[in-house]
């Protein structure tokens, strides 16, 4: 049974919504508020948390920012805003996915259980990949270190969460090649890439700002016209 945290402030719609996710073998957290969602994500370790984007105390983007940090499991947001901007500053804020209220609810389950699914994939191969050791790469200031899961540039801990970690870690052992983003998606959470899955790029760009890349003219991970990604080996000498 997978456990969920859903942050809904209606208590009919997270009734509802618990009631029909608890007869598909879901075991589901009813969290009213905001302001205590992380605190509840945290003490309950579910396998996916399901969003509203207006809720009390904090609101639900901003819950998805915060929680992201932290935590890195799949996140969800359901809420009755059709928006494209909503939708896009969603998955720029680290959701895997933007669903409408009025989608029907077999859809819905499908969809959750799609990320369930490609959560325990991407765990199977990260438990897989760590059976063999590597050793620590550098490239000139850049030292990744995936014993320890630690990043340095010119001295300076680099804090990761662990998908941005294994991106990272999937693009430097492909230095000096292009890596588009169907690779990426399959290597790193075993999916393909289905034209629309824009998480890779908030990834990539949450690396360049953290890795002091140019995000006008990158230059250390490159963006390669309509085909990928390039982490260039030679441009963290300085």
């Amino acid at each position: 049974m997978n456990k969920i945290v859903f942050v809904e402030d209606e208590p009919e719609v997270g009734q509802l919504i618990a009631a029909y996710l608890g007869k598909h073998d879901m075991d589901v957290v009813v969290e009213p508020r905001g302001d205590r969602a992380e605190e509840v994500v945290l003490r309950e370790k579910p396998d996916l948390v399901l969003l509203d984007i207006m809720l009390p105390g904090k609101d639900g983007m901003t819950v998805c920012r915060d929680l992201r940090a932290q935590w890195d499991g799949p996140i969800v947001l359901l809420t009755s805003l059709d928006s494209d901007m909503n939708h896009i500053l969603s998955l720029e804020m680290g959701a895997n996915d933007y669903i409408l209220k009025t989608t029907p609810p077999a859809v819905l389950l499908a969809r959750l259980r799609l990320h369930l699914r490609q959560r325990v994939t991407a765990e199977s191969q990260t438990a897989s990949a760590s059976l063999t050791p590597h050793k620590a790469m550098r490239f000139g200031t850049l030292s990744i270190d995936p014993v320890n899961r630690q990043v340095l540039l010119s001295g300076m801990d680099i804090a990761l969460s662990t998908a941005d970690f294994d991106l990272l870690w999937e693009l430097a052992t492909h230095a000096g090649q292009i890596m588009d983003r169907d690779a990426l998606l399959k290597n790193l959470r075993g999916v393909s890439y289905d034209g629309m899955d824009r998480s890779v790029d908030v990834a990539i760009s949450r690396l360049r700002k953290k890795l002091l890349d140019n995000a006008t003219e990158p230059y250390r991970i490159k963006t390669v016209r309509n085909k990928g990604y390039l982490f260039a080996p030679h441009a963290w000498e300085t």
